[in-house]
């Protein structure tokens, strides 16, 4: 078979013009100026019902602290790949492998139209510096530990906010597996991994809440349309199963990944 069936080399057209679609509303809504005002105002008052809990308790503090580091970012990592990878969870085990590099490509797909986005916005008035930055009261973690930023590359702030990349990728893994999804259980652990992920740098202030809930929704539909909705993923997919297929099955013999369902014979149907 040329293709997984996993994904399938035709167009969508109808799913495809829904995320673009989509995508362009938010960001109309976001460049209109009473809709950037009404977000503006939303995030304010979302910030500070987030953010002044830090000052008053310290379990609260720890915990987002922690969450706003980098090292946390590859629990993270690890987590959503578990959950990717997982064989008969939302993919069959023979579909892991087809699913793993098809959300590689997709993730690709996103980090392009992220920076060419972004690379747009600089260059106009809509970007713009993070909440921490902008809100004179805001309770600033890299202040409270000062240590933490250079040690452990705290991140409560970002003088380019817009969009939340850091949302994007959440986003995108979170619709990706949405789309192959089978029950409500399932969609609903996705979705509330996602949104709790979200949080730190909601907290911590590194993002407003528009970063997210319109740069980040609005970049990952874009990936997710030009990537599942066309013959892209498939076609591209197909390629690199055929040609990773010999170094999956020389590391499918180590005593450590053997057991992983990506390494099993039939990981690429």
């Amino acid at each position: 078979m040329d293709y997984p069936a996993l994904f399938q080399p035709k167009w969508n057209a109808k799913k495809l013009l829904l995320c673009n679609l989509v995508a362009l509303a938010l960001l109309l809504m976001w460049i209109w100026p009473a809709g950037h005002a009404a977000f503006t105002q939303f995030d304010e008052w979302f910030f500070h019902l987030l953010n002044r809990p830090l000052e008053q308790n310290k379990a609260w503090l720890w915990v987002w602290t922690i969450a706003s580091m980098r090292p946390f970012d590859a629990v993270v990592g690890l987590i959503l790949l578990t959950l990717l990878i997982k064989g008969d969870w939302v993919f069959k085990a023979v579909q892991t492998r087809a699913a793993l590099i098809g959300f590689v490509l997709t993730l690709i797909l996103l980090l392009i139209i992220r920076t060419v986005f972004s690379k747009i916005i600089d260059h106009t008035s809509l970007q713009h510096d993070s909440a921490s930055m902008v809100i004179p009261d805001a309770i600033k973690l890299s202040e409270i530990f000062p240590t933490l930023e250079d040690k452990w590359q705290l991140k409560d702030r970002s003088s380019q906010s817009f969009p939340g990349d850091h949302a994007s990728v959440l986003l995108i893994w979170a619709m990706f597996m949405t789309v192959f999804s089978r029950t409500a259980g399932q969609r609903v652990i996705i979705w509330a991994l996602a949104f709790l992920f979200m949080m730190p740098r909601l907290v911590a202030g590194a993002h407003w809440g528009q970063d997210d809930y319109i740069g980040g929704v609005m970049i990952a539909l874009l990936a997710l349309g030009w990537s599942c909705y066309t013959p892209f993923v498939a076609t591209a997919t197909g390629f690199l199963l055929r040609m990773t297929a010999p170094v999956f099955n020389l590391f499918g013999r180590l005593p450590l990944l053997r057991c992983l369902s990506i390494m099993k014979p039939g990981a690429h149907l």
